[in-house]
């Protein structure tokens, strides 16, 4: 099964090694019919601690590895 890819923007780098990520999605509201947007934060394994905080980048789906993450960080669309 392809692991999923998801871009969005780097809301914090405070904990080590990790950056959460806030991931934008529109939406159309079931009642009113307009477009909505929703965002959900993953928080994504940085090893070299290299993305800081406004930084867009491209987060993949991996393994398990501690009890909230569970994504890695690919690439920055910034370049």
């Amino acid at each position: 099964m392809p692991k999923r890819i998801l871009q969005g923007v780097v809301v914090s780098d405070k904990q080590d090694k990790t950056v959460v990520v806030s991931v934008e999605r529109q939406v159309m509201h079931p009642v009113y019919k307009k477009i909505v947007k929703k965002s959900k934060k993953f928080a994504a394994h940085d090893e070299n601690n290299q993305y800081k905080v406004g930084d867009r980048v491209s987060i993949e789906e991996c393994r398990p590895i501690s009890k909230n993450k569970s994504w890695t960080v690919i690439s920055s669309d910034n370049a």
